[in-house]
């Protein structure tokens, strides 16, 4: 919660600059999709070095995604007044808007299911797809960062390269499946 004592203490002296509220909505957001991305690097990291760390701290990256995902989303309703029929008119009129929205409303079922009561719940194979979401998650907010970006777009391209680039290793280091044993049949002997 670092970053959120930093937004306090920027704010509280004055360090938050002429527009205070885009700084800590640009602050979030861009805290949110790093830290998808690093969630994301975790098993491309596994699959790349064989350390098994990175697969201990995924879960907790993941949530501190959600958490400042939410954040930037409280900030965004705060700056309008949290008025849900403006929201709503924004969401559906502003295609950047629409994107962050839809990665937002993603990663409330990866939330709510980060227990590992919720992997029993639904099943390990369920679960494994249902969090397969968070690809299409931190794509839409690479996109929602690009298009929200009205200038340099260099900082989100190279999001987006990076995400590519997990996406690639994920592919190329992919286990083939194992084939299914027949019924009776035992496995050989080495």
């Amino acid at each position: 919660m670092l970053p959120v004592a930093v937004l306090i203490l920027d704010a509280l002296s004055g360090a938050l600059g002429a527009n205070p509220i885009q700084r800590a909505t640009l602050q979030t957001g861009l805290l949110t999709l790093a830290l998808l991305v690093l969630s994301l690097a975790c098993t491309p990291l596994r699959l790349l070095t064989g350390w098994t760390w990175p697969a201990r701290i995924r879960k907790t990256l993941g949530l501190l995604a959600f958490g400042y995902a939410a954040l930037h989303f409280l900030i965004y309703l705060f700056d309008h007044g949290f008025d849900l029929t403006l929201m709503t008119e924004d969401v559906l009129k502003r295609p950047f808007i629409t994107a962050g929205f839809t990665a937002l409303l993603l990663l409330v079922p990866l939330a709510l299911t980060s227990t590992p009561r919720a992997v029993r719940r639904l099943g390990f194979q369920r679960w494994t797809r249902l969090h397969q979401l968070s690809y299409v998650a931190v794509s839409l907010g690479a996109l929602h960062y690009y298009w929200g970006v009205k200038q340099d777009h260099t900082p989100p391209l190279i999001y987006a390269a990076v995400i590519a680039t997990l996406f690639l290793i994920r592919l190329l280091k992919r286990r083939p499946a194992r084939p299914a044993r027949q019924a009776g049949s035992r496995p050989a002997k080495p």
